[in-house]
C-alpha cells in the first residue's frame, strides 16, 4: 500500500508540475499574440496615414507647383508647340549618319 501511495503521490506531483508549465507556455503564448495584434493594429494606422500623406503629395496644384519651382518647366502655350506632321523631313545635323 505504502508504494502505491509513493507512486501515486509522485504522479500527482509530476502532473501539476506539468499543468504550472503548460499554464505559463499558455499565458506566453496569448501574450504574443496580443502584442501581435497590438503591432498588426500600429501598422494598419501608420499605413493608413501614409496613404493620406501619399495622396497629399500627389495632388495636382503641388505637383504642378514643384514642376515649375523645382524644374523650371512651364505650361504648355500654342505659341511654344510645334506641330509635327507626317511626311514633313527635318534637316539632319552636319555629320550625323544616316
Amino acid at each position: 500500500m505504502t508504494r502505491l501511495s509513493i507512486v501515486l503521490l509522485a504522479a500527482l506531483m509530476f502532473s501539476a508540475m506539468y499543468l504550472v508549465k503548460v499554464q505559463y507556455e499558455s499565458r506566453q503564448l496569448v501574450m504574443q499574440i496580443e502584442r501581435a495584434r497590438a503591432e498588426a493594429r500600429t501598422l494598419a494606422t501608420q499605413r493608413r496615414q501614409l496613404e493620406v500623406e501619399k495622396r497629399a503629395q500627389a495632388t495636382s496644384l503641388r505637383v504642378e507647383r514643384l514642376a515649375h519651382d523645382k524644374l523650371a518647366m512651364r505650361p504648355v502655350t500654342p505659341a511654344i508647340t510645334e506641330y509635327v506632321t507626317p511626311g514633313a523631313a527635318r534637316p539632319a545635323p552636319a555629320g550625323s549618319r544616316p
